[in-house]
């Protein structure tokens, strides 16, 4: 402790208070950085949280019926104002849901009916004929509208069932099957009528797919698949069932089917084969089985079964087992979805219920984010993203584990590249470069670090991609090349007098040798050994490779974001080195160590735990870093792939995508939850990282001061 007194004229008043507000503007100004961030990850969290909340289903309210007679067919619009159904003596009424207000019935044909897979068009089958008819709410009360005419088809008199689907604005497809023979029947307005028939006995069930392209047809237990051309029906396979269905259902866009017994409910969908897509059972979802009612909605891929005592469970087709459980009034009669899977509407004998239904993202749970997901016409289980900004009706692909795999790869292979070169020239630049080299050596390579990255990808993209394409094996062997040629000097000084070592090599001499050998090695491999490879094999590797090159690769962005690193790791490691203090290494060298050995087993010892927090640093900034990778890969968001194939990292992906995602949509909320993962991720690392290097620094001032 210093004995001596501090002046009186030091202690004044206004020095005081400048430390006391200088000590509170700093306490305040950490204080609110370390708030931001907590606003941040609380923002983030509160944007993420509702994709991962579970279905709701509340009564709205109940509306009375006037007549007893069970809907054959009922729904209601996109807005649920009005409701709609059609009974089994043929009226068809609306009823407001909202004030119990009515439009007068009207009186359509008896008989049977089948209805579109967006519940938008009903097809009456009586002995006059067919009749389709469609609710209209365009205007301000809804109304009827017959868009083919109010005057019944022709038909079958003979077809017990039938199928209808809307392919396109006013064209329909109807099927109709007898006890002998399937009949297919195409309707415009204004044209004829199309029909084609195919001889199948026993059929009891029909469906068309809603493109208009796949005619199902269940007999017993044998399901077939006929395609549907201009020239009339093809059969495209059949199937042998071990158990007869009770029901068939469709999804959205008709590309899964569902087959419903007393057992189990299966999804079965097209998989693309060497002999075409053939359709193929999936999956079984966890405590489904048939019900009275099956219930899918119009534009998603979500079902539901609901019995007459009141028993509802929710099923989205990319989760195994019930959405949602909720248990209803009994004496349910029929039920449907609204059109937009917001709302169910419930009958029972003379009344309706209205249902208000919270399931925006079916689609989207913690399982299909990290694990593999069978999707439609995917020949197994992947990874996969793949994205739309349009709405949430699309059945977005929403993978995290390519974007992360690629994070990674590309930090990794980056850190990978820019280590030893940061390392190397911080131990060379801070232990043997002459001192007067160093003052100009230094803040040049640092002054590489104020390169803005874009300028980086932007070179990376337009001349390094191409450069690397025409000279790939050379890139390839040059680190090799360069290592021989370092380790080859090495050698040769070895075996040198003395006295021509101490000459070529003495204060750091030796750079000036090894400049013109690796200058002529990087001279070999990029330019002359592409020279030969082009006159001798007539073509360069990348071009052998064909298509599992591609310009903008995996390389060319480790390499770009490697050099944005160097500076950096550089800086903080020969910072760490120089600060060793010097004593360490006189003594070490007055005990007889070489340099070498001083270096390796004193100095860097001691300045392990800045060299860490060096690495740690630029490995989390090449977890963040956006343009280079944008710029320099292919943004393409698959898992596999070596070093020549384009990837997709998590920052680089909400760059992309963010300017694009509807705001609130299940897009919009998954790219902030790829924020928070790399948020989180980059925290976790910072953490450990600052945990290793207070070991190191505490366990080197342990031995220093036992020394």
């Amino acid at each position: 402790m210093n004995p001596i007194p501090i002046p009186a004229h030091y202690n004044d008043r206004r020095r005081q208070f400048i430390d006391r507000l200088t000590r509170r503007v700093v306490m305040a100004c950490g204080l609110a950085i370390l708030l931001v961030m907590l606003l941040l990850f609380v923002w983030l969290i509160w944007v993420v949280v509702p994709l991962f909340s579970s279905p709701t289903l509340g009564s709205v309210s109940r509306i009375a019926l006037d007549q007893d007679q069970p809907a054959v067919a009922m729904g209601m619009d996109a807005q649920q104002q009005w409701g709609w159904r059609i009974d089994a003596q043929g009226r068809a009424e609306f009823l407001s849901l909202m004030n119990q207000s009515k439009v007068p019935a009207l009186r359509l044909a008896q008989g049977r009916v089948a209805v579109a897979t967006d519940n938008d068009s009903v097809l009456l089958k009586s002995a006059a004929g067919l009749t389709l008819v469609q609710p209209d709410f365009s205007e301000a009360e809804p109304r009827w509208k017959f868009p083919l005419g109010d005057q019944p088809l022709g038909g079958n008199p003979d077809a017990k069932v039938i199928a209808l689907a809307q392919t396109a604005e006013n064209r329909w497809l109807v099927a109709e099957a007898s006890a002998t023979q399937i009949t297919l029947y195409r309707f415009q307005p204004l044209q004829a009528t199309a029909s084609f028939s195919v001889s199948v006995p026993d059929v009891s069930q029909l469906m068309i797919s809603p493109d208009g392209r796949l005619l199902y047809g269940l007999a017993k237990n044998s399901l077939r698949v006929w395609r549907i051309t201009d020239g009339g029906l093809t059969l495209r396979e059949s199937h042998t069932l071990l158990q007869q269905p009770e029901r068939l259902a469709q999804l959205s866009g008709g590309s899964t089917l569902l087959m419903a017994d007393h057992d189990s409910i299966t999804q079965w969908f097209d998989i693309a084969s060497a002999t075409g897509p053939h359709l193929n059972a999936i999956r079984a979802f966890h405590h489904a089985s048939n019900q009275p009612l099956l219930l899918s909605e119009a534009h998603r891929r979500v079902f539901a079964t609901l019995n007459p005592a009141g028993e509802f469970k929710l099923f989205a087709s990319k989760q195994e087992g019930v959405v949602l459980r909720s248990q209803l009034d009994p004496g349910v009669l029929n039920a449907a979805f609204a059109p937009r899977g917001d709302g169910l509407l419930v009958e029972r004998q003379g009344s309706w219920q209205h249902y208000h239904l919270s399931n925006p993202w079916p689609d989207i749970s913690w399982r299909n984010l990290w694990q593999k997901v069978w999707y439609e016409h995917y020949p197994q289980a992947d990874y996969v993203w793949q994205s739309t900004s349009a709405n949430d009706d699309y059945q977005g692909k929403f993978s995290l584990v390519p974007m992360v795999v690629g994070t990674l790869k590309a930090a990794g292979l980056a850190m990978l590249f820019a280590t030893p070169l940061a390392l190397a020239a911080a131990m060379y630049t801070a232990w043997f470069m002459a001192p007067a080299l160093r003052r100009w050596v230094k803040p040049a390579i640092e002054m590489m670090g104020a390169l803005p990255s874009v300028v980086i990808g932007l070179i990376a993209g337009l001349w390094l991609a191409p450069q690397l394409a025409d000279r790939l094996a050379g890139v390839l062997l040059w680190p090799l090349a360069l290592a021989a040629a370092l380790l080859l000097c090495s050698h040769v000084s070895q075996r040198l007098p003395e006295k021509w070592r101490r000459r070529l090599c003495g204060e750091g001499r030796e750079i000036w040798i090894l400049l013109p050998v690796l200058l002529l090695v990087t001279l070999g491999c990029l330019w002359l050994l592409p020279m030969l490879e082009h006159r001798v094999l007539g073509v360069s590797l990348a071009d052998s490779l064909c298509g599992g090159y591609q310009q903008r690769n995996l390389l060319i962005a480790s390499v770009a974001m490697g050099f944005a690193l160097v500076p950096l790791i550089f800086t903080l490691a020969e910072d760490a080195i120089f600060s060793v203090p010097p004593s360490l290494g006189q003594g070490s060298l007055a005990l007889g160590a070489t340099q070498w050995q001083t270096l390796t087993r004193v100095v860097l010892p001691g300045a392990s735990a800045g060299i860490f927090a060096a690495l740690m640093i630029g490995f989390g900034r090449a977890i963040g870093e956006t343009m280079i990778v944008l710029m320099a890969t292919g943004n393409t968001p698959v898992t596999e792939g070596g070093l020549l194939q384009g990837v997709r990292t998590l920052s680089a992906n909400v760059a992309i995508e963010m300017p694009e995602a509807a705001a609130g949509s299940g897009h919009y909320r998954v790219l902030f939850l790829s924020a928070l993962v790399l948020l989180v991720f980059t925290l976790v690392v910072n953490t450990l990282a600052e945990l290793v290097r207070q070991r190191l620094r505490q366990r080197f001032s342990q031995q220093e001061m036992q020394g």
